[in-house]
């Protein structure tokens, strides 16, 4: 999958959590990505520096061990910053497309 969809998923979800006092964080679980552990906490690292997202933070103990720590983990107004834009980048895509379909 496409590290961009599964960013896209992370944040749409976490959006959609606003709602709801609480989050599952399964929700956004590498196996509900259908991508690795390794990249999924890479993912996560990458969202969490860019600033998209708050309450997470992944370290790395000894023998690769991967400690998780989640306190109340949230879209950052960022984050919705990044979906409003690349929900309107995907209609101007779709609307291209479309015309282009039209003229040929």
């Amino acid at each position: 999958m496409d590290n961009f969809n599964v960013i896209y998923k992370i944040l749409k979800r976490l959006e959609k959590a606003m709602d709801y006092d609480e989050f599952d964080i399964e929700q956004i679980s590498a196996e509900n990505l259908g991508i690795n552990k390794n990249r999924w906490c890479k993912i996560m690292e990458m969202l969490v520096q860019s600033g998209y997202i708050q309450g997470f933070n992944i370290k790395y103990g000894l023998n690769n061990n991967v400690i998780i720590t989640k306190d109340n983990l949230r879209i950052t107004l960022r984050g919705l910053e990044y979906l409003s834009e690349n929900s309107l980048m995907k209609r101007a895509a779709n609307i291209a497309k479309g015309v282009k379909e039209i003229i040929m």
